[in-house]
């Protein structure tokens, strides 16, 4: 960049990390790549042209033991360079070297999976099935495993993000620990599915039922503290039922966390936690307040005719220019799409905005991204149809297609840009369908990348699951197997653009005993790989320094010029999570009408207490 602006990173609420600079690390720590859940990857590579030429990686190994509902993650500082971290329903755990794909450790004495036993479900074995999240700061990674025993127990895990190791005080017995107000936590009539999340120090579970919604279940979130593990909180819906089913989990804004609920039974009429969405506080507390859920007025019929709202995940989208602008998206098995004020939810109301988008809605994540035509919402719904409807900066807001394209499977999309708002490309897989990989354009839908050819084709992906992007490529999960997808030779080094995701700092390491421990005890050691290093792993070769310039008489900084006749006008781009400010010469904070770099001229500049925007000049 020739421009003189300066880049500085400010703290927003609860800790978000600060924007990255273009060649720093990039690390995928979570669901969808950030708290809320938008599925965002800003990666410069993934030009239309070159995810056109996608292709799979051959000579990437991948193999594991186990069927994989959970995303792989990306973490670059890796004991041996970056690395993939997948889990498995067999209650296996790996990391994998992200280039050549052999284990770098892994952990298969977790305890067995549960095999039996179960009063209904659909997976089997079951074991990990949500997505992991890491806390780089402590190098800790958390997840969820049901292990058989005399007693089928859910525990939550932490382990060395880097060795494998289990940490002091872990793991915790969800069973002995988890009580809201009278209600105990039952692992027989409890799944996990959703990803974790990792606020401020505590890592938040979320909870449904079995398919067949069988048992006296409830809807639950867990926390348990990183640094204290043996303080666990929770909420759970009132009444039974309410199951927390979404790929992605718990969502959050950096501050509150937002699930959204399915339906509940014997209500006697009265709403009881179930067909809604819930803003929750630090612990988990809930206030019971209005400000705190929202349900829709027809919530009892929902009940009655299992058209679950929590089809699909809780979904944080920003909607600059719209009043209210910070909102929380829900997509029901109804095939209406729902958009709140995440800010004062409202109790059973009529909500901001709402639409009838088709299909039926279960399991899935939906993506939120923007571009120079708006903000978008899309998701893939069981009908066989992948579909981005616009959200208006309005007052209030509205829902409005943008496109609709047929695509088989039940999988859950993601989304990549190479600046925030530019070349946005919808990403999802056929899992459960054709099994392969698909892109569109996120403005038109247009196909940029029709998966491929027999390469391509994957095997054993399972309903739900979605990819994750890391320089310059995708990694999914699959039974037995995580696949590699690269851009063609010659595409230039990838230098994503703010993909820094939150990631609270911990005072410490844990160390507190915890309540129990499982049937089947984990050693406290990972099994390394003498292999997991690779003889020919690249490294990056420093650039050489380049020769000094001539001495030249310094030219005065010129004064910003009046409107030219044709500016060339710069992009702003809005990146959600993350906040830049720029400052001219140290002097103020950029405006709009301000006249930067070479008369590019500042178009807009937003913010907000707990969204991220940045104002980018490439000049």
């Amino acid at each position: 960049m020739k421009s003189s602006i300066r880049i500085f990173s400010l703290l927003v609420a609860s800790l978000w990390s600060a924007v990255l600079p273009a060649n720093a690390q990039v690390n995928v720590t979570q669901e969808h790549n950030n708290l809320s859940r938008d599925g965002l990857y800003i990666d410069a590579a993934f030009t239309p042209s070159a995810a056109a030429n996608l292709t799979r990686d051959l000579n990437f190994d991948g193999t594991i033991s186990g069927n994989v509902y959970a995303q792989p993650l990306y973490i670059e500082g890796g004991p041996n360079g970056p690395m993939i971290i997948a889990v498995t329903e067999s209650n296996n755990v790996y990391a994998l070297n992200a280039t050549t794909g052999t284990v770098i450790w892994q952990r298969t004495d977790i305890g067995p999976p549960v095999t039996s036993g179960l009063p209904c479900g659909n997976i089997n074995p079951a074991g990990i099935t949500g997505t992991p999240v890491v806390d780089l700061a402590s190098r800790l990674l958390f997840f969820d495993a049901l292990i058989d025993g005399a007693t089928k127990k859910h525990f939550i895990y932490s382990l060395n993000v880097d060795t494998g190791n289990t940490n002091p005080g872990w793991p915790v017995d969800v069973n002995a620990t988890a009580t809201y107000n009278g209600i105990t936590f039952t692992s027989l009539v409890q799944e996990e599915r959703g990803g974790l999340a990792l606020v401020n120090g505590i890592v938040y579970v979320a909870y449904s039922g079995y398919n067949g919604d069988c048992g006296m279940y409830h809807g639950w979130v867990v926390g348990v503290n990183i640094n204290n593990p043996s303080s666990v909180m929770a909420w759970a819906t009132t009444a039974i039922g309410g199951g927390i089913w979404g790929h992605g989990g718990v969502a959050s804004d950096g501050t509150n966390m937002f699930v959204v609920t399915g339906n509940t039974f014997n209500t006697g009429g009265i709403w009881s936690g179930g067909e809604a969405i819930i803003r929750l506080q630090a612990g988990p507390i809930w206030s019971g307040q209005p400000t705190d859920y929202w349900a829709p007025t027809n919530w009892l019929n929902l009940d009655g005719g299992d058209t679950d709202l929590g089809g699909v995940s809780a979904t944080v989208i920003d909607v600059p220019g719209a009043t209210p602008s910070q909102l929380v998206l829900a997509l029901g098995k109804d095939g209406n799409a729902y958009l709140v004020n995440r800010n004062n939810l409202g109790g059973i109301t009529t909500p901001v905005a709402q639409a009838n988008v088709g299909g039926i809605n279960r399991g899935t994540s939906a993506v939120t991204y923007h571009t120079s035509q708006g903000a978008y919402f899309g998701f893939h719904y069981d009908a066989g149809a992948i579909s981005a409807y616009k959200v208006t900066a309005t007052n209030p807001p509205t829902i409005v297609s943008a496109w609709s394209m047929s695509q088989s499977g039940k999988g859950s999309p993601w989304v990549t840009t190479t600046d925030g708002t530019n070349n946005v490309i919808v990403w999802v897989a056929g899992v459960a369908g054709d099994q392969r990989v698909h892109g569109y354009d996120g403005d038109t839908g247009t196909v940029i990348y029709a998966g491929g050819g027999p390469n391509e084709l994957m095997s054993g992906t399972r309903q739900w699951n979605t990819g994750m992007v890391a320089r310059g490529r995708i990694y999914f999960g699959a039974d037995n197997k995580v696949y590699a997808f690269m851009l063609p030779t010659g595409t230039p080094t990838p230098t994503p653009t703010a993909t820094a995701t939150a990631t609270p700092t911990p005072t410490s390491t844990p160390t507190a005993t915890p309540t129990s421990t499982p049937t089947a005890s984990p050693t406290a050691t990972a099994t390394p790989t003498p292999t997991a290093t690779p003889t020919a792993t690249p490294t990056a070769t420093p650039r050489p320094t380049p020769t000094a310039r001539p001495h030249a008489t310094p030219r005065p900084r010129p004064t910003p010029p009046p409107r030219p006749a044709a500016p060339q006008v710069k992009q702003i781009v809005i990146s959600d999570l993350r906040l830049v400010s720029y400052e001219i010469a140290g002097s103020r904070e950029l405006r709009a009408g301000d006249w930067v770099a070479h008369a590019s001229r500042v178009l807009a500049v937003a913010s907000s207490p707990s969204r991220t925007f940045s104002v980018r000049c490439n000049s």
